[in-house]
C-alpha cells in the first residue's frame, strides 16, 4: 500500500509538470490556430540558463530562464509567426518543427554529453509522511504547479485579458469587430507558453532526475498527448490530461516486472496508447470542442 500510494504522489506530481507544458500547447493553439513543436526546445534552452545562474541565486536564475524564453518567444512570434499570419496555419506548424531542430542543434552545442545540475535547494531531501518517503523536489513541484494553475485560471475566468481570450476564441471572426486585438492575444499565449515550460523545466530536471541534458527538450513530445487527450482548445483539459498520462506512466513504470509480457519500457509508450484510445472514442478529446460536419 505505501508503494502505492507513493507511485501516486509522484504521478500527480509528474502530472501536474506535463498539465503545465500541455497548457502551453493549448493556449497558443487556442490564440492561433498553431501547434508549437519548438516548445520543448524552449524548455529546455529556458532551464539551461536556470543551471548556468543557479550558483549565484536559484530563484534569480529561474526568473532569468523564465526570462529566456519568453524573449524567444517573442521573437518567434513577432518574426515568424506575425510575418505569415493569414497563412495556412498548417504551414506555421511545420515552420515550428524546423525551428525546433535549430535551436536543438545550438543546445546540444551548448550543452554536449553533459548533465548539468539544476542547482535548486531541495537536492535530495526525502520527506517522510506516514510510511510514505518522497522527494521533497517533487512536493514542491506538486504545489508550484497547482499554485500556478490556479492563478492561470483565476486569471483566465476574471481578467478582461482572459475574457478577450476565450471569446477571440470562440469566435475568431468575430473578435476583432469587437475590438479584440487577434496580435496582442498572440503574444500574451506565447508568453504565458515560454513561462509554463520553464517551470515546469525546472522540476523535471530536479532529484530524482540527475540534472539537464539535451534529452529534457523530449518531455514535451510526452506531454504533448496531455493536450491532444484533454482536448487541444480545452485548458482544464490539459490538465486533466497531463495528470492522467502522469499517474498512468508512473504506475507502469513502477509496476513494470508485472507488465513484462507488454514489453520493456512499456511505460515510455504508455501516453500515446491512451491518447489512441481516447481519440477513438471522442476523436475532439475529452473535453475539446466537437466539430459537426453536414453532409
Amino acid at each position: 500500500m505505501a508503494d502505492l500510494l507513493q507511485l501516486l504522489v509522484s504521478g500527480l506530481s509528474l502530472g501536474a509538470l506535463y498539465g503545465l507544458i500541455a497548457l502551453g500547447f493549448v493556449i497558443v493553439f487556442k490564440a492561433t490556430g498553431i501547434l508549437n513543436f519548438s516548445h520543448g526546445a524552449m524548455l529546455l534552452l529556458g532551464a539551461y540558463v536556470v543551471t548556468r545562474l543557479a550558483h549565484v541565486n536559484f530563484l534569480l536564475a529561474v526568473l532569468a530562464g523564465i526570462a529566456a524564453a519568453v524573449a524567444l518567444n517573442l521573437l518567434v512570434e513577432r518574426v515568424l509567426v506575425r510575418s505569415m499570419a493569414g497563412r495556412s496555419a498548417l504551414a506555421i506548424t511545420v515552420m515550428t518543427i524546423g525551428l525546433d531542430v535549430v535551436l536543438m542543434t545550438y543546445a546540444r552545442g551548448e550543452i554536449n554529453t553533459r548533465v548539468l545540475p539544476m542547482g535548486d535547494p531541495w537536492g535530495a531531501t526525502m520527506v517522510s509522511i506516514g510510511a510514505v518517503d518522497i522527494p521533497l523536489s517533487r512536493l514542491v513541484a506538486l504545489v508550484v504547479s497547482l499554485v500556478v494553475v490556479a492563478a492561470f485560471f483565476v486569471w483566465f475566468k476574471r481578467s478582461s485579458w482572459g475574457v478577450a481570450f476565450r471569446a477571440a476564441t470562440e469566435r475568431r471572426d468575430v473578435a476583432p469587430l469587437m475590438g479584440i486585438r487577434l496580435n496582442r492575444l498572440s503574444v500574451v499565449a506565447w508568453v504565458l507558453a515560454g513561462v509554463l515550460a520553464v517551470i515546469a523545466g525546472v522540476f523535471l530536471a530536479t532529484f530524482p532526475s540527475s540534472g539537464v541534458n539535451v534529452d529534457l527538450s523530449h518531455v514535451a513530445l510526452r506531454a504533448f498527448p496531455a493536450a491532444v487527450i484533454g482536448g487541444l482548445d480545452s485548458t482544464h483539459g490539459a490538465i486533466v490530461g497531463g495528470l492522467m498520462i502522469g499517474t498512468a506512466e508512473i504506475l507502469a513504470q513502477g509496476y513494470q516486472s508485472h507488465l513484462e509480457f507488454l514489453g520493456g519500457g512499456f511505460h515510455e509508450v504508455l501516453t500515446y496508447v491512451l491518447m489512441v484510445i481516447v481519440l477513438w472514442f471522442k476523436p475532439a478529446g475529452l473535453f475539446g470542442t466537437q466539430e459537426v460536419n453536414r453532409v
